[in-house]
């Protein structure tokens, strides 16, 4: 095997699962016995560590909690129980080294600390999937399956379309069509909105691609918070799960415009008209504007939808109810059952001074108790394992329900992560296309 083909090799391990978990727990084990065996005669420090360890871990709990609020905690609790033990193992191995130095015995029980705290740190990136593979740790991650280009190189309006409903009756697909889509980025200005937004990031199927270009149908769609547009294409694989579609109906997908309703990775402005900004008028108004003068699609209404994941799951319902006459087709994926901040108090009074009328006159759940909206239709999906937000899912879907929408709920397996509503948007592509005409 010659060099380059070794190191990529050792690139594409796997540090989540099989050998690389077994490897893991092995060098803990290792390492643990070695230093018990150091300790045999200082077992009171042993638990000392083991008390300083949990007020420790407890405030790493509080960290990661206090960044990622209102969604749920990120790290399981077998992960905390990882923490803790590299934190104790850290701990007992400096008070060991304050009480006997030595040359060897300090690097006996600094190699076999080391080996422990790594290899317990390891096991929590097991269970989240921060580092997939060996490649991850130094920035070598599996490339993107869709071509990335710059907007600029996308040929602009053509003269001759393709057009008709459902577009695979209508649609002749030309010889020179590309075999994938591309991935772009875009500034979309908050002309109307004055909202300041991040880049957007487009999927333009191998249809759009094409001379004659096809009149495709529009999917928005929106990432979770604290994130950005990117994240659909990461750990949502959105570009890839399109792009399948793509393949398996002639070039024909929906043209996704992923955008930011955020402000930055952290802001969390409830895709409101509010104090936080004006994220529902730019989602609404500014991005829908530009559509329809930067992009050759579709512009009946029947053929736009609105999607998303967690804070984008909430997003995707409260427009779509507060402007059914622009979005009449919603995905929400793990989303909540109103726009939160974490408690309901302190989101009304940070949205609109505490004016609850005002709050009630755009949440969601309020607003479908006073009118019916027989014209939308949505699904909502939720992971069994989501404690939090699989409940509000589901008072959603019932809400949604006795308001007249044509909606459908279901769970899948997992948690609020990226596998769930990455699945989500795999499952529901085929019924997409049906919704927006792409397919009969």
């Amino acid at each position: 095997m010659h060099a380059h083909e070794l190191l990529s090799h050792i690139a594409h391990l796997s540090l989540e699962h099989g050998r690389a978990r077994f490897a893991l727990t092995a060098a803990v084990l290792a390492g643990l016995v070695v230093l018990l065996a150091v300790t045999r005669s200082v077992r009171p420090r042993v638990v000392g560590a083991a008390a300083v360890a949990v007020p420790v871990t407890a405030v790493i709990g509080g960290v990661v909690w206090a960044a990622y609020r209102p969604l749920p905690n990120q790290i399981p609790l077998t992960g905390y129980a990882w923490i803790w033990l590299a934190v104790g193992v850290l701990v007992l191995a400096v008070a060991l080294l304050l009480r006997k130095p030595g040359v060897r015995r300090a690097g006996v029980i600094g190699v076999a600390a080391a080996v422990v705290a790594a290899a317990a740190v390891g096991q929590v990136n097991a269970e989240v999937g921060v580092f997939p593979t060996a490649g991850s740790l130094v920035g070598h991650r599996p490339p993107a399956s869709v071509q990335p280009v710059s907007f600029g190189d996308v040929s602009g309006f053509e003269d001759a379309v393709q057009s008709g409903t459902p577009m695979d009756s209508a649609w002749t697909r030309p010889v020179r069509t590309p075999g994938s889509g591309v991935v772009t980025e875009v500034e979309i200005p908050g002309t109307e909105s004055g909202f300041a937004a991040r880049p957007a990031v487009l999927y333009l199927p191998p249809a759009y691609l094409t001379s004659p270009r096809a009149v495709l149908p529009v999917l928005v769609m929106i990432a979770g918070q604290p994130g950005r547009p990117q994240d659909w294409f990461s750990s949502g694989r959105l570009g890839s799960t399109v792009d399948a579609y793509a393949a398996r109906h002639d070039g024909l997908a929906p043209v996704v415009v992923v955008v930011d309703a955020l402000g930055s990775q952290d802001a969390n402005p409830l895709c409101l008209d509010s104090a936080l900004g004006n994220a529902a008028t730019y989602v609404a108004h500014d991005v829908p504007a530009w559509i329809e003068t930067s992009l050759q699609v579709s512009h009946d209404p029947v053929q736009w939808a609105i999607g998303g994941f967690s804070y984008g799951g909430t997003c995707s319902i409260q427009l779509a109810v507060n402007y059914p006459q622009i979005f009449p087709t919603f995905l929400d994926f793990l989303g909540q059952d109103e726009p939160s901040l974490g408690d309901h108090a302190g989101t009304v009074a940070a949205t609109f001074g505490g004016d609850e009328r005002a709050f009630a006159a755009v949440n969601p759940a309020d607003v479908l108790k006073t009118r019916q909206f027989p014209e939308l239709t949505g699904v909502f999906v939720a992971g069994a394992a989501d404690d939090e937000y699989r409940p509000q899912q589901q008072r959603m879907f019932a809400a949604a329900r006795a308001a007249g929408l044509n909606v459908r709920y279901y769970e899948l397996p997992g948690g609020h992560e990226g596998a769930t509503w990455s699945a989500a948007l795999e499952r529901e592509m085929d019924w997409t296309g049906r919704r927006l005409g792409l397919t009969s």
